[in-house]
């Protein structure tokens, strides 16, 4: 079986309200409610694997003014969530929701429980009387595999149109295998089948995350990160180069997103960061190159290529942040093509970006992603210009390969195998704060 680059545009890219994982607790939880009468509850139940734990633990939810939580963001999604949305779910939400939500939260019970096994997996269970109300989310965020009123299983439900035989998951996996055995001559080549449509989409996925851009450097929401690295910029602390001005438009996207703005954010590989790390560096530096905006759109579009190359490698969640090592060697890719680099160019690129950026951990959404994002928007422009000028790591180095294909496939063996432990640290300390928080309240 083979793909093209409008099927992985299909299945990788797709807009998205929130944190994804926050956003798949409040899925699960808007599906599961669907099936009660009037969504009257008053018990929620959720299991959780370790990594959608972590990451949906001190995000804000969009929309929320604020407020964080799993066992929130499971309350809002079975309240006021649309499961029709997919991971727009939170869309639908008001003010009185959320003061409902708060209310709720204040007098019910709301009961988290950790799983021990990794692997995406989001089971929710909504009581009401002598009912209950269950569905299943597993290996992608927005894969509704399993819906059950008292135990009894619903097989006819629309949320699960595409899931019911395994087809949505069972697609995504064999896209994965597919891209594992692509070499990066081949995912370039991809790039000359996109059509019109494929360039429109892209082009909205762009609008879509300037939005955010705008948003952050007009407000400074979040931690602020764009508006001071503007500022800075005005007060000529720095200096506007490509790098720079990579910097501020993806953090600017990313204080928004992580401070909760309600904006949908063009994710791919099934993160909004990753979707922000993976178009905005690219359209940043396209005013210090001449370039037609077809062809800038066709290496945003080999960014989201890449981006999902490598997380077929590191899996869709790990302890490594995805936006440093996988849409960063995306974005590294896409500005070396716009830039005029061929593919042995991307090839140094990618390889530099990995050396500087492959120890970087992901301790969970928070708004603090937004230096992350920063640091992989000015690594991927510095990458690119490093191997555009023969500057490039070489293959004794460390986790280094003698190719591309072969750094990436040691970068998801750090991610997959040699990282357990320290996703599982990491966990323990996150874990240990929040636990610290609940007694001094």
């Amino acid at each position: 079986m083979s793909f093209t680059a409008k099927d992985i545009l299909q299945m990788q890219v797709a807009p998205a309200l929130g944190c994804t994982e926050p956003v798949a607790i409040a899925l699960g939880a808007a599906a599961a409610a669907s099936l009660l009468p009037n969504r009257k509850f008053y018990r929620i139940e959720v299991w959780l694997d370790p990594n959608i734990y972590k990451n949906g633990l001190g995000v804000i939810i969009p929309g929320t003014r604020g407020m964080v939580g799993l066992d929130t963001a499971s309350v809002l999604g079975a309240l006021g969530g649309d499961p029709q949305l997919g991971l727009e779910v939170l869309e639908p939400l008001t003010d009185d929701i959320v003061a409902e939500a708060q209310q709720f939260l204040a007098e019910n019970e709301v009961v988290v429980h950790l799983l021990k096994e990794p692997g995406l997996h989001i089971r929710t269970q909504i009581h009401y009387k002598t009912d209950i109300a269950e569905s299943l989310i597993t290996q992608l965020h927005n894969n509704i595999v399993e819906l059950k009123l008292n135990g009894e299983s619903v097989p006819n439900s629309q949320l699960l149109k595409s899931t019911q035989d395994g087809s949505t998951a069972k697609k995504h996996g064999e896209l994965e295998s597919w891209l594992k055995q692509q070499s990066l001559n081949d995912l370039v080549a991809l790039i000359d089948s996109l059509d019109q449509e494929d360039l429109d989409f892209i082009r909205e996925g762009v609008e879509c995350n300037l939005k955010l851009a705008a948003y952050g450097l007009k407000h400074g929401t979040g931690l602020g990160v764009g508006k001071a690295l503007e500022r800075m910029l005005r007060q000529k602390l720095l200096v506007k180069d490509m790098a720079t001005t990579a910097k501020v438009l993806t953090s600017a996207a990313a204080d928004a997103r992580m401070g909760g703005v309600k904006l949908p954010a063009m994710s791919s590989a099934g993160s909004g960061n990753h979707g922000l790390t993976a178009t905005l560096p690219i359209w940043a530096i396209k005013d210090f190159i001449e370039h037609d905006e077809e062809t800038i759109l066709r290496a945003i579009g080999l960014s989201h290529i890449v981006t999902a190359y490598v997380k077929a490698h590191t899996g869709r969640l790990s302890a490594v942040c995805g936006c440093s090592v996988a849409a960063g060697a995306g974005a590294t890719a896409g500005i070396t093509y716009l830039i005029g680099g061929d593919a042995g160019h991307m090839a140094g690129a990618i390889k530099n970006l990995s050396e500087d950026l492959a120890g970087v951990i992901c301790d969970g959404a928070k708004a603090g992603c937004a230096i992350k994002l920063n640091t992989a928007a000015g690594a991927a422009v510095q990458a690119a210009l490093f191997s555009l000028q023969g500057v490039n790591v070489q293959d004794t180095d460390g986790i280094i390969g003698e190719s591309p294909e072969k750094t990436i496939q040691n970068i998801g063996t750090l991610s997959v195998d040699g990282m357990i432990e320290t996703d599982k640290t990491i966990l323990k300390i996150m874990q240990e704060k929040q636990t610290s928080k609940a007694k001094k309240s």
